[in-house]
């Protein structure tokens, strides 16, 4: 099941919310559905190095609520916000509705964002990066960032390779059937001129254990970011601790002397 089912789908209505927060009839609920599908597909292809994670979409009556959460909003807010007023009057003719308003939030630690990962993965493997290299950097970062484990999977024709291959790097602890650990996922791809390369990364961010506002704006805008895992794993491993455990300075200074006298 750990490999088969989406981590993020799996998760739903227990420590994740729903991306889009509206009621559709039989009648209206096709033509939302691809309505979000279109607002998605424009915004990740207009805004395309704007650090995009996520795409929250919300519906009031006669009212759409466009919530982007990015690690570079300063791109997309534009010089005096005419960015996004330009971004509205795109959203208001592809949707037909008069009164659309986008919120933009920002991602304080991106290395914990496993679309953002993946996305500058991609980046640099586009870019001739070694894929090896550009991986161990971003889990490196994910880990120093309070990340309990982080697993990157990249299937595809690797550093140009006649044959497409998989490799896998797994770093820490994902544990794919716990529902209450916090474990981000994301499928990002990356076009290269040998081919298609396939980028998964799953990011553990730690055990949820009280109950958790499933509104997806609040737990990525501000203080439920970041799982519980972060702090707990500066508990756990904390640099004082350390070192009453193996002993500073002093005290095996002091010890050695008095044992030679």
């Amino acid at each position: 099941m750990g490999q088969k089912a989406n981590p993020i789908g799996n998760r739903l209505g227990i420590i994740r919310g729903w991306e889009s927060n509206w009621y559709g009839s039989k009648k209206d609920y096709a033509g939302k559905l691809i309505e979000d599908h279109k607002i998605r597909t424009y915004l990740n292809a207009r805004i395309n190095k704007g650090g995009i994670s996520k795409i929250v979409i919300e519906r009031t009556l006669g009212k759409l609520i466009v919530t982007i959460h990015t690690s570079k909003p300063g791109i997309i807010i534009g010089k005096g916000g005419g960015e996004v007023d330009r971004i509205k009057e795109e959203l208001k003719k592809l949707t037909g509705k008069d009164d659309v308003q986008i919120n933009i939030l920002e991602i304080r630690r991106p290395e914990l964002d496993a679309m953002i990962v993946g996305d500058t993965i991609a980046r640099q493997i586009e870019n001739r990066i070694n894929f090896k290299r550009a991986t161990k950097m971003a889990i490196a970062s994910a880990l120093r960032m309070g990340a309990e484990g982080i697993k990157i999977k990249l299937s595809g024709r690797l550093a140009g390779a006649e044959i497409a291959r998989s490799e896998e790097f797994k770093q820490g602890r994902v544990p794919l059937h716990t529902f209450r650990m916090d474990i981000d996922y994301a499928n990002v791809f990356a076009q290269t001129v040998y081919g298609k390369i396939g980028i998964k990364v799953w990011i553990c961010k730690g055990e949820v254990l009280a109950k958790r506002d499933l509104n997806p704006n609040i737990i990525a805008g501000g203080k439920n970011e970041g799982g519980v895992g972060g702090d707990r794993r500066d508990d756990r491993r904390g640099g004082d601790r350390r070192d009453d455990r193996r002993g500073g300075g002093d005290r095996r200074g002091g010890g050695r002397g008095e044992r030679r006298n």
